[in-house]
């Protein structure tokens, strides 16, 4: 393998990597939504 591909592979697989681990940051420091905690919650009827 030739210096330039070995150069373009290595910066491939660093980039790559630094992007996962940029996006995995941003989806554990998210900010959590508010949700329901059931179905019930969710109903229209009052009927239980």
């Amino acid at each position: 393998m030739n210096t330039s591909a070995l150069i373009m592979m290595v910066t491939t697989q660093v980039l790559v990597a630094f992007l996962m681990g940029f996006f995995f940051y941003k989806v554990l420091r998210a900010p959590k939504r508010q949700e329901p905690d059931s179905y019930y919650e969710n109903d229209d009827d009052e009927e239980v």
